[in-house]
């Protein structure tokens, strides 16, 4: 699994310098998955996840009937873009990053990863106990980046770490509104962390799916 994110990102990458050098013109479809295929080297599933990495980052964008389209690749930093953008389509984008990266998780963490995920767990409960927010935010976030680790892809990780410096900052100019969301979605917390250890991917991204529900 680990090898097939590899490529995955390797061939994501090729074709964001193809974007680049103008072989894939903007507005224009990207050729089908065969073309794809062959022109890497790679099988289907490889060329899915790196189309998919590529959608999430808003270098390509699926248009029903239409195909994958190629979108302009901007030289402004992607965190800055983010800044300048409506907190509920991030906030959007990054439940649908949270997910891969739980299910990725899942099948890919090993001892270390576990290890970190269970620290920042700790540190969550302990934030809690001490009824500081701002250690709460720190604490959550560590946890879920400590997830995104352990699903063994640089580029869900890069992308994932983006946005929670983005929510990491809406959250610190809000009014203050104390630890009780978090205090309540600990026991979700803990569950997630015991099931990508069980490596139920099942259970686990149906417990994600609350957190995220929750605004957790």
């Amino acid at each position: 699994m680990e090898k097939k994110n590899k490529l995955s990102e390797i061939v994501s990458s090729k074709i964001r310098q193809e974007i680049k050098d103008g072989s894939f013109a903007v507005g224009d479809k990207i050729p089908a998955e065969p073309i794809l295929m062959e022109r890497y080297g790679v099988g289907r599933s490889t060329i899915r996840e790196a189309v998919k990495l590529l959608t999430l980052s808003g270098i390509l964008t699926v248009q029903q009937g239409a195909g994958t389209i190629v979108n302009e690749i901007s030289s402004e930093p992607l965190e800055q873009r983010l800044r300048s953008s409506n907190f509920a389509d991030i906030n959007y984008v990054r439940g649908i990053l949270e997910k891969e990266i739980v299910g990725l998780a899942v099948l890919n963490r090993n001892e270390a990863h576990l290890n970190e995920i269970a620290h920042a767990l700790a540190a969550r409960e302990e934030a809690i106990q001490k009824n500081s927010q701002q250690a709460c935010i720190k604490a959550d976030i560590e946890f879920h980046i400590a997830i995104a680790k352990a699903s063994a892809n640089t580029v869900l990780l890069d992308l994932y770490t983006s946005f929670t410096h983005i929510i990491r900052d809406f959250f610190s100019r809000r009014e203050p509104q104390g630890i009780t969301h978090f205090a309540m979605s600990h026991h979700l917390h803990q569950d997630l962390y015991r099931e990508i250890k069980n490596k139920n991917q099942k259970k686990a991204l149906s417990i994600v799916s609350n957190i995220l529900n929750n605004n957790h």
